[in-house]
């Protein structure tokens, strides 16, 4: 059924936008325009209820990928390898059963009062259905390892085997160093993401978090959202976390270290210095610890228009945004999440600037890409890191688009993190030629840099940011603020729907300006570099 469903969904859609025969010499030198028409009906059909939302591992998700790939093929797209436009993603879906665990915190021998959900939450990072703990404590500070900061949390200390307790966020600036991690701005190292990494390149046998709202930038009810009766996905291939993740609330992360002889406080000032020592816990974590655990396969889509230049050709830019949502969740009231800003927005524009790009090559070749699974921790993109398409060495540059300007036009647009690339440059000028400017740089207190799928291909070394709304809106102003407030409310809820009376006159400003940055990428006689220093550019392949 679903191979014939494809097969009719394929022939209608290639009869309803045939794809392109060659563009004539003339056409081919002309600027490509991303067209509203396009873009409007695709957003409405990707954000619709028959599509359910785009859950990761529902039937929405299929749909929407069949769908991608024949909206790709009538783009006149090319699949980058072989026949099919799609790359496999393989996924697993984890849920934590603290009901069927016996998991407990003990200090100095007695077990302390800690419920699941309210107290702490923990989830297999390994995928494994079953562990059995009985692990050290040990406090290991905001678990960090920064060479150019001359900071190491672990000092050579043999963590194998032991739970890592560990701050979220950076080292603090001082005023001797007002500067160091980042300032006031998150680095990568503060993410618990790159939290939960470090622990298993330490070889420990889990990880556990300590939460507070200022560090994290959002309360304890985010955590309790994402980890508690909810099913939770991680790549099942490559490498895999720590058996144990999970996080601890404030409270309970004081009443272990008091029960275990330590004042919470005073490590908490002892890890701001760089000579702060690991310091084992008269505490543990004992017990089985259960979850149910599926594999389920997703897919990214790809498609190219392969460049002109007989040399250049061999080098590409990528066009990414994410083709997921949250799908279906619940069973009362209205159940789907139709995801239309976040991200129906960027999905569809991508389609509609592949059409005007395949009738306009460029010298390098352009990939257009839709991932898989960003809600679920950029696992899409991820996985196409770890096993590209094309060779990270003739990558150029990765533009991404998540959350499209459906409010109106603006006289700027976001670029945070193209500053760190010769991207940055590049930008300024096109936002120039099309009479706009890049948006005023403020610092990045939530890391938002490390949160979109551009970030997986900056840490493989790929110059890549999110190209991001502008805030300067023409026409009234207070209207659009308003509007633009309003949708913080819609945020992941069920009332990100499309709405026909959008003008989407921003939107395709916004996609513009990603396809005159990517082409101006794709004619470039060399391709954009890290700047000097960059932590990232050190990873650029070679």
């Amino acid at each position: 059924m679903q191979k014939l469903f494809s097969s009719v969904l394929a022939a209608s859609l290639v009869l309803a936008f045939p794809v392109h025969a060659a563009a004539p010499k003339a056409a081919q030198q002309k600027q490509p325009k991303v067209q509203e028409a396009p873009l409007r009906a695709h957003l409405a059909f990707l954000s619709s209820d028959l599509l359910e939302g785009r859950g990761t591992g529902q039937r929405g998700g299929d749909l929407t990928v069949a769908y991608l790939e024949t909206q790709a093929l009538a783009a006149g797209l090319k699949p980058v390898s072989g026949k099919r436009f799609r790359q496999a993603v393989q996924i697993a879906g984890v849920k934590s059963l603290p009901a069927d665990s016996s998991l407990r915190l003990e200090a100095n021998g007695a077990a302390l009062p800690a419920s699941f959900g309210k107290d702490w939450v923990w989830a297999p990072g390994d995928a494994q259905a079953l562990h059995s703990l009985d692990a050290e404590l040990v406090f290991v500070g905001y678990g960090t390892t920064a060479p150019e900061e001359g900071w190491n949390d672990f000092k050579g200390q043999d963590l194998k085997g032991k739970v890592l307790v560990m701050m979220v966020n950076d080292p603090q600036p001082t005023a001797a160093q007002p500067e160091r991690f980042g300032g006031k701005a998150l680095t990568y190292y503060g993410r618990w993401t790159y939290k939960f990494e470090e622990a298993a390149r330490q070889g420990a046998a889990g990880v556990l978090l300590i939460h507070t709202t200022p560090s994290a930038s959002y309360g304890w009810s985010v955590i309790q959202n994402s980890w508690d009766n909810v099913e939770r996905f991680q790549l099942a291939q490559g490498a895999v976390g720590t058996g144990l993740q999970g996080w601890l609330t404030d409270d309970t992360a004081r009443a272990l270290f008091k029960a275990a002889g330590q004042d919470l406080d005073a490590l908490r000032a002892a890890a701001e210095s760089k000579d702060f020592q690991p310091v084992p816990l008269k505490a543990k974590v004992a017990g089985e610890m259960k979850a149910a655990v599926r594999r389920i396969e997703q897919f990214n889509v790809a498609g190219v228009v392969p460049g002109t230049d007989p040399k250049l050709k061999d080098e590409v830019v990528i066009y990414s945004a994410h083709w997921d949502h949250l799908g279906k969740q619940g069973t009362d009231g209205d159940t789907i999440f139709n995801g239309a800003v976040d991200n129906a927005s960027g999905s569809a524009a991508l389609l509609a600037m592949a059409k005007e790009a395949s009738l306009n090559p460029a010298k390098r070749s352009q990939m257009f890409l839709w991932v898989a699974a960003e809600e679920q921790g950029l696992l899409g993109s991820e996985a196409y890191a770890t096993a590209p398409l094309w060779p990270l060495a003739k990558t150029a540059a990765n533009l991404n688009l998540d959350s499209l300007n459906f409010i109106g036009v603006t006289r700027d647009i976001g670029a945070k993190g193209s500053e760190r690339t010769d991207l940055g440059k590049m930008a300024e000028a096109t936002a120039k030629a099309m009479k706009m400017v890049i948006a005023e740089a403020r610092p990045d207190l939530s890391g938002g840099y490390f949160r979109s799928d551009h970030f997986s291909f900056a840490k493989v070394g790929v110059p890549a940011f999110s190209i991001t709304s502008g805030s300067d809106y023409l026409g009234d102003k207070e209207a659009a603020k308003a509007k633009a407030a309003a949708y913080s409310k819609r945020y992941h809820q069920v009332s990100d729907e499309y709405d026909p009376s959008w003008d989407l006159a921003g939107m395709t400003q916004h996609a513009q300006f990603a396809l005159n940055l990517g082409r101006m990428v794709a004619d470039a006689p060399k391709m954009p570099d890290w700047k000097a220093g960059d932590a990232f550019g050190k990873a650029r392949a070679k």
